[in-house]
């Protein structure tokens, strides 16, 4: 098939350079408004998409060819977000501030000084925006607003699988940022492969963040790495997201779980990067009865030709193992189950534990809870891993330790598709999941990705910044001594 979305001319080179020096001048201006002000600018975005939903959405169809239905929760998600972190800036607990007041008697044998700590912006942060959430993970998603609530100016390099929407959308933003008194070069917006490197290493760049490929995050990586200067990049790539069923668990609920796994793939055409690609369940489990009775089940449509060519190569190369059969489905537009053992897995990990970003997954048999227990310590760098148990179940804590020490986020009876936006959400992991585990693209802890702590040793209270000085005039929470103060 061939989808047609609108041409929007890649951006030249000086254009690149003009939009990343804009963004190094607002850098100041921008970190140095005040909070409120910033989180003005968050509101006002999410306000601004809602108010020209009837607008976005369409285009977003045509782009992409996801529902109406979909589409119009991930736009609420996306102001829901905005407005998250929103509150977040207005709290000031992103700062981290923390002070140690002069202590002549410091118990290590030599008087402590002054020491008063807090976060900082890095400056502009380029964002490699996705392909399957042309709202959430764009131009206006949660890297940018992270971003944004960090501090940071933000220059979104748009996916090329929705141009027109990106287009639309940073328009919108450009208005909501120039009311709001917020410097030019806040945010910018550039096009093309070529333009996004550029901007990648471009010196005025202090962080870039990317939700995608595993090959494609790891070409920018490298170049990232390989800077004279070096930055942080918080690649999100790829992961298979396992799936262990045990004995109990498929013995007592076999039809609830082949149903939720069949959501779990269909859903969205598989095109989710906690899609579940790998299953494990017992020998001659009733779960696989039930999927067979159940199955085919219908997907929509792929996003785009390169994301299906992409697919049909991840799916022959797992399909060709002489292990692996077909359980059912892999129509046009069906969701395909291939089926194999743990034993062909724990002997060709590579070539089977393999994404395939796409409505399909792997069914993995395995004899006893010994080759199960295997299997799941087998698992490393994902972005979540799942246990259907019960609790009575003694696999299950062997179960638990090792999913935790494979993946960002463990679930237990619950499928990972669905991410919800919190506080506490973890969307991270062992590479290749991501390439920075100890931080997450959501929820409001993605901020800290964007910052970096600076202590203040003996500074005049007049001179210190805001947060830091002894009455605390922005009531921000923080560490007086070790102890919580506001």
């Amino acid at each position: 098939m061939t989808y047609m979305v609108e041409s929007v001319a890649d951006t030249t080179a000086d254009e690149v350079d003009a939009i990343v020096e804009a963004a190094a001048a607002a850098a100041g201006q921008w970190a140095g408004m005040a909070l409120s002000d910033r989180a003005r600018v968050l509101g006002g975005i999410a306000d601004r998409l809602d108010a020209h939903a009837a607008e976005l959405i369409p285009l977003a169809m045509l782009e992409t060819h996801l529902a109406q239905p979909r589409l119009a929760g991930e736009l609420k998600r996306t102001g829901f977000q905005l407005r998250l972190f929103a509150q977040s800036v207005l709290d000031g607990g992103f700062l981290d501030v923390r002070i140690d007041g002069a202590d002549a008697e410091w118990p290590m044998g030599a008087p402590r000084p002054d020491l008063r700590r807090m976060n900082i912006p890095l400056g502009p942060v380029l964002n490699f925006s996705a392909s399957n959430f042309p709202f959430a993970f764009s131009v206006a998603g949660g890297d940018t607003a992270s971003a944004l609530a960090a501090g940071c100016p933000i220059i979104v390099k748009a996916n090329p699988g929705h141009p027109a929407l990106s287009r639309a959308v940073g328009r919108l933003l450009d208005e909501v940022i120039a009311e709001c008194g917020a410097p030019h070069g806040t945010f910018g917006l550039i096009f093309g492969r070529d333009a996004g490197v550029r901007a990648l290493l471009h010196p005025a760049v202090a962080a870039a963040a990317f939700t995608g490929s595993t090959a494609g995050g790891r070409a920018l990586y490298d170049l990232a790495g390989g800077r004279s200067v070096p930055i942080p990049f918080y690649g999100e790539l790829g992961s298979i997201n396992p799936v262990f069923v045990t004995a109990e668990a498929a013995r007592a609920r076999a039809a609830e779980i082949a149903e939720g796994l069949l959501m779990a793939v269909s859903s969205s055409a598989g095109q989710l990067c906690t899609k579940p690609g790998l299953v494990a369940v017992p020998e001659g489990s009733p779960v696989l009865a039930e999927l067979i009775r159940t199955a085919p089940v219908p997907t929509g449509e792929m996003l785009n030709d390169q994301i299906e060519d992409g697919f049909t190569r991840a799916v022959e190369q797992v399909r060709a193992h002489p292990d692996v059969r077909v359980l059912t489905g892999g129509g046009p537009r069906e969701a395909l189950l291939l089926a194999t053992t743990a034993r062909a897995v724990l002997a060709d990990r590579d070539r089977l534990m393999h994404e395939m970003f796409g409505p399909a997954t792997l069914l993995v048999s395995y004899r006893d809870t010994a080759e199960l227990l295997e299997l799941a310590r087998s698992v490393h760098g994902e972005l979540t891993v799942s246990i259907f148990g019960e609790h009575t179940d003694d696999t299950t804590r062997a179960l638990l330790t090792a999913a935790a020490g494979a993946a960002g986020r463990v679930l237990w009876n619950s499928w990972p598709t669905g991410l919800s936006v919190t506080y506490a959400q973890q969307h991270g992991g062992p590479y290749p999941a991501t390439t920075a585990p100890a931080t997450t693209s959501v929820g409001t802890a993605a901020i800290t990705r964007f910052l970096r702590p600076v202590v203040f040793q003996s500074v005049p209270d007049q001179l210190l910044p805001p947060p830091l000085r002894t009455e605390n005039p922005l009531g921000v929470p923080r560490s007086v001594n070790g102890a919580l103060a506001q």
